[in-house]
């Protein structure tokens, strides 16, 4: 029976080891003073991830949310999805597109055009804090995270990165260390059209790489922030945790529990 519960207080000191992030480098002050828009304040006919929403944002009070892609020509572009088929009608991907293409496409019936992210910053001018969330390929995240990096060396405001995408957390703990940090999550063994094995949906869903990444936070699903990992790495590891993607109503409770919330009234995708 000794052996046993030596055995089992082993594993979870391991446990524990695997779930550490690194605590104390970042000040999350400028972002619990703000609520984020996810993908900017959108609804309304104003198109998600559009400079008319990141706006409405910024005019509000809010810092945003947004998504950045790798276009083919090096270029960053603020987009969700990787196909342009839900956002625009075309069933193109976005990284196969170049600055100049993005002309041709508006978005959801609207005159706005797909903003870059040197546009999306231009606009904000440190007004608000920003998360900025990098969407990966299989085979780009080293160049996204670089270009990234390069394009928000001169950014004198306040923000974040973050990826559901490890390789993407530890590129910047390797390159970039100064740059606040965080690896997003969810159950993925609940949501639907996850096409992850099994293996990483354990391993991403219970934040066992933070050991490798160690990211300043962790941006969990708020239906899912019950998640035991995400508990420990919030309470007892002291780590910042975000919670996305709240509704209005739902913002104080975020802030009760410490985590940041990134809001919308409109139904997610």
């Amino acid at each position: 029976m000794i052996y046993f519960l030596l055995s089992i207080a082993l594993l979870f000191v391991i446990y524990l080891l695997l779930l550490r992030g690194r605590v104390g480098f970042a000040d999350f002050t400028s972002f619990k003073n703000v609520s984020f828009a996810h993908r900017g304040l959108h609804g309304e006919g104003v198109p998600e991830n559009s400079l008319w929403a990141f706006r409405r944002a910024k005019e509000r009070g809010y810092g945003s949310e947004l998504d950045v892609h790798l276009m083919a020509d090096g270029n960053l572009a603020v987009i969700h999805d990787h196909s342009l088929k839900r956002i625009a009608g075309a069933d193109v991907k976005i990284e196969d597109l170049t600055l100049a293409d993005l002309d041709n496409y508006r978005l959801e019936g609207t005159d706005e055009k797909i903003p870059t992210l040197k546009q999306v910053l231009d606009l904000y001018d440190g007004k608000a804090p920003l998360i900025i969330e990098l969407k990966a390929t299989e085979k780009n995240a080293d160049k996204l995270c670089r270009n990234t990096a390069l394009m928000l060396k001169s950014y004198k405001g306040k923000y974040c990165i973050e990826s559901f995408n490890p390789k993407c957390v530890h590129w910047f703990k390797k390159h970039c260390p100064q740059i606040i940090r965080g690896q997003l999550s969810e159950n993925f063994f609940k949501s639907k059209g996850s096409e992850l094995p099994i293996v990483l949906k354990f391993v991403m869903t219970f934040l066992l790489t933070n050991f490798s990444t160690k990211p300043d936070f962790i941006a969990y699903k708020f239906k899912d922030r019950n998640n035991i990992s995400f508990k420990i790495c919030t309470k007892l590891l002291k780590m910042q945790g975000f919670s996305w993607t709240v509704r209005e109503k739902e913002i104080e409770i975020s802030k009760k529990e410490n985590l940041i919330p990134i809001f919308e009234e409109k139904k997610t995708v």
